[in-house]
Parts: structure tokens; sequence; C-alpha cells
């Protein structure tokens, strides 16, 4: 069974950053990409960030955080990380992290809160 653990997130000022973490239980070549959806209260739940998890590095970003966040993987850890920057209040939400791997199944985390207030 795959597992992801989650780390990062809390709470900061508008302007701040976080880092999220995400490793998995897999190796990383059983995995298609890793990433990130968000779900704020009262909202669907919307892709943040992805990034596939060997050989080449593509990303694939949300409009709404393009030039904010960067998201990255070490191969070597099994690990995906976002760099979150110059966060707003509207990046508040429970942030997931999730898997898809080669065989189609997704699996997710357990998420993670992000608060953005002053």
């Amino acid at each position: 069974q795959v597992q992801l653990v989650e780390s990062g997130g809390g709470s900061v000022q508008p302007g701040g950053s976080l880092r999220l973490s995400c490793a998995a239980s897999v190796s990383i070549f059983s995995i298609n990409n890793m990433g990130w959806y968000r779900q704020a209260p009262g909202k669907q739940r919307e892709l943040v960030a992805t990034v596939t998890s060997a050989g080449s590095t593509n990303t694939n970003y949300a409009d709404s955080v393009k030039g904010r966040f960067i998201i990255s993987r070490d191969s070597a850890k099994n690990t995906a990380y976002l760099q979150m920057n110059s966060l707003k209040p509207e990046d508040t939400a429970v942030y997931y992290c999730t898997v898809l791997l080669r065989t189609g199944f997704r699996v997710w985390g357990q998420g993670t809160q992000v608060t953005v207030s002053s």
C-alpha cells in the first residue's frame, strides 16, 4: 500500500513563504507524477502544481500560483517539494499531496493546512 508522508504548512503573513514536502513510500520510478491540490472552505479541490517523477522534469502550475510557487522533486528520496512564495490570503486552504502511479491509480495524502493571514 502506497503511503504519502506530508510535512510543512502552517500559518504565515501575506507575502511570506512556506515549503511543503511529500515523501512517497514507493520507488519514484513507479510514479507518473507527483503534486499538490488544495481545497479552501466551500470550494472544490483544485490543482496547484505537478511534476513528473523521473527523467525530464516537466512541471504544471495553476495560473493563480505561476511565478510564486515552485515544485521540485528529489528522485533519490522519492520526495516532492512545493516552495510557496509571496503567499496571499486566497492561498489559504488544505493542501493535499497526490501521486499518480504508472498503473493509473491515484494516491492522496492526509492534507496539511496552510493559512495566510495578517
